[in-house]
């Protein structure tokens, strides 16, 4: 049982209204906000601690009863924490920002795991295309291997984002941020091929905008989109871990492996710091090395 007041649920909603309009994040990161202020809420409830009456040593003691999360998790807690109560500082609403001098737990940087070129051609190869749903995933996984956008990007896609004469997508990212991105001729003709005869026969007689209806007709969520690429990685016999941005990662990976500038990479990916994409360049110094010695008589 929730040990949330309803004072306090008022007080993370207020919050969640004010950064969404100060600064246009996307619904993934306000859910996630509002997750970790729910579950700090909670915790000082049962020991009948308002949200605004926080102390230093609360926050510690919450953050130590998280020991057993992993540390990206904690670290990512106490983020939503002092952007809170910052924002309650900023406000006036609060004297003290009990997250003051509270250090971040220290974090590697890990790296993507991308996958080869040989099993991205085998992932996206897995789909039945003789069937309208399996044309609808090969043309997702083209276009998103193709493109490198998010999850969230692909699965909310319009029909009217997608300019197939110019060959570029009409892209929203984080923060509403708006970037062209160029398809390329393979992924368009997958993409041609499922709308002249795959989205019509998942849709019958229902109406949608989404690019890449469900099988319901309705606008697919990111989870149905993880499962259908766990099915297919299955398929394709591929045991490595992988994520919702597995390909989004073969896709800047394979960029710089090929001798594309970092920039352009940023600028595809709708990265707003250069810094989160030079993560890739790491992952492809990795695997020059791998095959330096795999290959190399003295390697």
């Amino acid at each position: 049982m929730t040990e949330i007041t309803q004072a306090d649920l008022a007080v993370i909603e207020a919050y969640i209204d004010a950064v969404w309009m100060e600064r246009g994040l996307s619904e993934n990161t306000l859910a996630a906000y509002r997750g970790d202020l729910k579950r700090f809420a909670d915790w000082l409830g049962s020991r009948k601690i308002q949200l605004l009456s926080a102390r230093r040593a609360d926050v510690l003691d919450f953050l130590a009863g998280q020991a057993g999360a992993p540390p990206r998790t904690i670290a990512r807690r106490l983020s939503s924490l002092r952007r809170f109560y910052l924002h309650q500082c900023r406000e006036r609403r609060i004297k003290e920002d009990p997250c003051a001098r509270i250090e971040a737990p220290k974090l590697g940087r890990p790296l993507p795991n991308a996958l080869s070129e040989t099993e991205v051609e085998s992932l996206i190869a897995a789909p039945d295309t003789l069937t309208a749903l399996g044309l609808r995933d090969r043309a997702m996984l083209e276009l998103l291997y193709a493109t490198g956008l998010r999850v969230t990007e692909l699965v909310t896609l319009t029909v009217t984002q997608v300019n197939r004469q110019q060959g570029v997508i009409r892209v929203s990212g984080k923060g509403n941020k708006e970037r062209l991105v160029p398809i390329g001729e393979h992924a368009l003709d997958w993409l041609a091929t499922y709308l002249r005869e795959g989205r019509g026969m998942i849709l019958g007689v229902r109406q949608s905008d989404a690019l890449f209806p469900s099988r319901a007709g309705s606008a697919m969520t990111r989870q149905a989109f993880w499962q259908i690429i766990k099915r297919h990685s299955r398929n394709a016999g591929i045991r490595k871990g992988l994520s919702p941005h597995t390909l989004r990662h073969a896709f800047a990976t394979h960029l710089l492996n090929n001798g594309a500038d970092l920039r352009v990479v940023q600028m595809l990916l709708g990265h707003s710091d250069i810094s989160t994409t030079q993560i890739y360049t790491h992952v492809a110094r990795e695997r020059l090395k791998d095959l330096h010695q795999r290959h190399h008589p003295r390697g």
